[in-house]
Formats: structure tokens, C-alpha cells, sequence
């Protein structure tokens, strides 16, 4: 990979060269105004990184949006305020922040969990957040709609994705009206299976009783292989992937660990998987190949 640079405000133009953010952002706006340029409908797909080398890469790769997180090997956790504001710089495209304290996969929060949440999203939101990820249930299975308010209300007016703690909520009828009451403006989902692929069709009866109150956004387990149908089956017009590869470490080997597995490898985003899956999502889009059905 290329040496980041040093010095804010800049950005990595692929193929090569250094450009500011502001430069991409008014070619952007440029081109936009020109008929025939992105005028089309287009399949969005959202990365979710947890480094500012993947970051890097989903922007040079074509993604639209970054799920920002710490951890993904967690799930996601909440970033810290520092790698925001570094990826902000980097980067022109909206960056959406996950508010998660910790791992674990009942999203049932104390009171005092819940006061960290808030106080980070107050934080991230004045650094610069162009929206939040979150999601809470009750000990029961239900969509904690009283923790997801008091969280709304600090997020607010930027918009929110609830997180798949939908995946395993014990009513899926219940809950998606649930998510849309709250005031989320999309949901990530699996359709409750371990990956997107396997939950198609339950997504797309969540994207047709959603009725365009709410985007549903398929995520887990999203490749190039894949991708194509999911949308086609489901009619989803969004997507969310990390396009990961492993990269081996470049420090010195090592006896220890570090935590609860070897860190001789890590997970980066790929570029150029990136840029396959938005080909083949836009081509998708492009012919209007939907398949749904009521």
C-alpha cells in the first residue's frame, strides 16, 4: 500500500497522485451536473471498516458510505474520536459511526452503558459523524424503543441504522415497526440467518413491508459472488460488506498474544474487491434484473 500522508485535508487519488478531499468533492459535484453522469439509479454499498487503511481503500474502491467502527473482530465497537477525525479527513464520502461499549451479542445495555453510548455519540457527532449505527433490545428479545429514543435523541437530526441486533430479536413482525417508529431511517440485516444469502427471504419481505418507510440493507457474508443475487432476489437497492482480505503483519514474529487470538495476521478492506462489488451491483441496478415478488 502507498505511504499515507501526513498532513490533513488530503486524499489518495487512485490510480496515483494526491488530491484534497474538497477537489474530489467539487469534480464530484461537477460531473453531477453533467447529463448522463450518475444520474442513474445505483445499488449503495456501505463498508464497514475498523482501520484507516480500510477506510482508505472502500473510498478509492467506489463505496458510497463507511460504517466507521473500532474492532470488528468484535463485531464493531465504537471508534475512538481520534480515527474519526483522521478518516474524515481523508475522505469525502459519508462516514456513519457505531456506537457499541462492548462485545457480546444479547445488545442489552445497563443504565450506565447506555450513558456511555450517549456521551460518545455527543462527542463523535460535534467531531464531525455524518450518522450513527446502533441498536438495543430488552432482556426479553424486543427492540428497547426507550434506550433507542434517549440515543435518538442525541444522534438527532443526523440519521441512524439500526444495527443487526434485529437478527436476533424474538418477534421479527414486531420489530421492524418497532425500528421504524424509533426514527431509524435504515436497518442492516441478515434476515436472522448467519449470512445475507441465507436470509433472502426474509429480507425481501422486510424491503416489501417496509415499503419505502425504511432501507433495508442487506449485510453478513456479502462478496462478489453473491452479491448479484441477493440484490436481484430482494430488491434492495443498499448493501453493506467489509471486502476483506488478510494482510500478514510487517513487525518482528512474535511468542506472545496479544488478546484472545494471534495477531501474525489482520483483516483489510480490499480495494479492488470493493470496486468488483460496486460493478456488479451497478450492473444489477443498471438493467433493472429484479426478480421480487409479492
Amino acid at each position: 500500500m502507498p505511504r499515507l500522508p501526513c498532513a490533513w485535508g488530503k486524499s489518495p487519488r487512485y490510480p496515483g497522485g494526491w488530491v484534497s478531499p474538497r477537489a474530489c468533492l467539487e469534480a464530484k459535484q461537477k460531473n453531477l451536473a453533467q447529463p448522463g453522469i450518475e444520474s442513474q439509479p445505483r445499488a449503495m454499498m456501505e463498508v464497514c471498516v475498523d482501520s484507516v487503511e480500510s477506510a482508505l481503500n472502500a473510498y478509492n474502491g467506489g463505496a458510497s458510505r463507511l460504517e466507521l467502527c473500532a474492532a470488528l473482530s468484535e463485531g464493531g465497537l465504537t471508534p475512538s474520536p481520534g480515527m474519526l477525525q483522521i478518516v474524515k479527513s481523508l475522505v469525502t464520502i459519508p462516514v456513519f459511526v457505531m456506537l457499541r461499549p462492548r462485545g457480546g451479542e444479547d445488545f442489552v445495555y445497563s443504565c450506565y452503558e447506555v450513558e456511555v453510548m450517549k456521551h460518545d455519540a455527543s462527542i463523535l457527532k460535534n467531531l464531525g459523524a455524518d450518522g450513527f449505527v446502533f441498536g438495543a433490545l430488552t432482556p426479553s428479545g424486543e427492540i428497547d424503543k426507550n434506550v433507542c429514543k434517549e440515543i435518538m435523541d442525541v444522534v438527532s437530526p443526523l440519521p441512524a441504522t439500526f444495527h443487526r441486533a434485529f437478527d436476533v430479536c424474538h418477534n421479527i413482525r414486531m420489530a421492524l415497526p418497532a425500528v421504524i417508529e424509533a426514527g431509524f431511517s435504515r436497518l442492516l440485516t441478515s434476515g436472522q440467518e448467519l449470512t445475507a444469502s441465507e436470509g433472502i427471504p426474509v429480507i425481501k419481505k422486510l424491503v416489501l413491508n417496509a415499503n419505502g418507510r425504511i432501507i433495508i440493507m442487506p449485510g453478513a457474508g456479502i462478496t462478489k459472488v453473491n452479491i448479484g443475487e441477493i440484490l436481484r432476489q430482494t430488491g434492495a437497492r443498499e448493501f453493506h460488506a467489509s471486502a476483506k482480505v488478510l494482510k500478514k503483519c510487517s513487525g518482528p514474529p512474535s511468542k506472545c498474544t496479544l488478546g484472545s487470538r494471534s495477531q501474525q495476521n489482520v483483516l483489510v478492506t480490499s480495494e479492488g474487491l470493493v470496486r468488483e462489488m460496486v460493478t456488479v451491483a451497478a450492473e444489477i441496478v443498471r438493467t433493472r434484473k429484479w426478480e421480487i415478488s409479492v
